[in-house]
C-alpha cells in the first residue's frame, strides 16, 4: 500500500509540560511548524543555535567486531530510532534532527560507523574491512548490545545503504525505514558497468581512492578533500567553518583512511571482502526488495539523486510507502533538519 501523506499517531506527541522540559534540556526554545500532506499542522521545538555545538557527551560500548562511540537522546523507554551518517560526515549530521526527535519522545541513538570518531576495533587483527554487509552486522551488533529488539533506522549515503540492508535481511529488527537516495543496494558485478559520463565524473574520488596516490591523498588531505566534497554535495548549503571543522575531527579515527580506501574499492570490485559475509552478500547480490513502512528522500540538489521523483527505486519497496523531495543537497538531516525528523515521525505512523 502506498501512501502519500505522513500519518501521526498520539503517542508521538509528549504533554505540554514534557516537550518544555526536553526543551530545555537540549536548548531549544520556541516551535517551528510543518505541514503534513493531509494539511494537519505539527509542532517542532526550534533548536537554539547559539547552543547546538555539542550532543552531550559521547557514550561507549562494546558491540560485535567494534568499541561503539554514539550518542544517546531522549526518553529509555521510547521507540528507538537509530540515525546513521554518512561519508565524509559523522554524527553531527543529526545535531538538530536528535533534539527534535527526542523532544516528541524517541529514543534516538547517533553511532559513529567504523572508522570514524571514538568508535575503534576491539582486536587489531581484525581487518579493516568496509564491505556494505559488515556495516549492517555493526548496527544489528549496537542494537543488541543496547538491547534494542526494533529500531525506526534512517540514514543517508552509507546510511541509507545499511538502513536498507538491515531492513531487507532482517526485517523483524527494523520498525519502519527512512532512506535518502532510496534503494542504494550494491551488487558488486553489476557495478563494473559503466555509467554515463556526467555520473562517473561526480565519482571522482571512488575513481582516485583506487589508486596509492589516492590513499596517501587521502591521508594528507583528508580534511581539504572533504570540505571539497561536501560543497560538491551541497552546492546551496552554506556551512561555516566551524561546523565543518566540528565534523573533520571525526576523521582523525586511526582507521579512517583504510576503512575509506576499502569501502570504494570494494564497490568497484577491487577489494576483496571477508568469507564470513559471503552469504549475505549472495543474498545482497539479489536485490531483495524492502517490506518494511518506507519513506525515500530524494535532496532536490543533491548531485547523486536519480531522476524520476523516486521512480528509479520504487519498486524495490513493497511495504507501506512514501517519497518526499526537499530543496537541499545531499547532507539532508544536518541541510532540513526539521524535513528529516518530520519523515522518521511520519514512517513511524505509515
Amino acid at each position: 500500500m502506498e501512501r502519500h501523506g505522513p500519518t501521526y499517531s498520539r503517542r508521538h506527541f509528549l504533554g505540554a509540560a514534557a516537550a518544555a522540559a526536553a526543551a530545555t534540556e537540549f536548548g531549544m526554545k520556541g516551535s517551528a511548524r510543518a505541514q503534513s500532506a493531509s494539511g494537519e499542522r505539527v509542532a517542532y521545538p526550534t533548536v537554539n543555535r547559539a547552543t547546538r555545538q555539542s550532543f552531550g557527551p559521547v557514550r561507549q560500548i562494546n558491540a560485535g567486531d567494534l568499541n561503539v562511540g554514539y550518542v544517546e537522546a531522549g526518553p529509555a523507554n521510547g521507540q528507538s530510532v537509530i540515525l546513521m551518517h554518512g561519508w565524509p560526515y559523522d554524527i553531527h549530521s543529526y545535531i538538530e534532527v536528535t533534539p527534535l526527535l527526542a523532544a516528541m519522545g524517541y529514543r534516538v541513538i547517533v553511532p559513529y560507523l567504523r572508522g570514524h570518531g571514538t568508535t575503534r576495533f576491539l582486536s587489531s587483527k581484525t581487518p579493516r574491512n568496509a564491505q556494505q554487509s559488515a556495516f549492517a552486522v555493526d548496527i544489528i551488533a549496537l542494537m543488541d548490545a543496547l538491547k534494542i529488539d526494533r529500531a525506526i533506522l534512517a540514514g543517508y549515503d552509507w546510511g541509507s545503504r545499511t538502513g536498507d540492508i538491515v531492513a531487507a535481511l532482517w526485517p523483524q529488527r527494523c520498525k519502519a525505514l527512512v532512506s535518502v537516495t532510496g534503494y542504494l543496494i550494491v551488487n558488486v558485478e553489476a557495478n563494473k558497468m559503466p555509467s554515463p559520463p556526467k555520473s562517473e565524473w561526480a565519482w571522482w574520488y571512488q575513481y582516485y581512492f583506487s589508486t596509492e596516490r589516492g590513499v596517501l591523498g587521502l591521508q594528507e588531505f583528508r580534511h581539504d578533500l572533504a570540505k571539497l566534497v561536501w560543497k560538491f554535495n551541497s552546492p546551496t548549503w552554506n556551512f561555516d567553518n566551524a561546523t565543518f571543522d566540528r565534523t573533520a575531527a571525526a576523521f582523525s579515527n586511526p582507521d579512517y583512511v583504510s576503512i575509506v580506501i576499502d569501502n570504494y574499492r570494494w564497490r568497484l570490485g577491487l577489494a576483496k571482502g571477508e568469507p564470513r559475509y559471503d552469504g549475505l552478500e549472495k543474498r545482497l547480490a539479489a536485490a531483495p526488495v524492502i517490506t518494511v513502512p518506507t519513506i525515500t528522500i530524494d535532496g532536490a540538489r543533491d548531485p547523486f539523486t536519480p531522476p524520476g521523483n523516486g521512480s528509479a527505486y520504487r519498486k524495490k519497496f513493497t511495504g507501506n510507502y512514501a517519497h518526499r523531495t526537499l530543496d537541499v543537497g545531499h547532507n539532508v538531516p544536518q541541510e532540513d533538519p526539521q524535513g528529516f525528523a518530520a519523515a522518521v515521525v511520519a514512517v513511524d505512523g505509515l
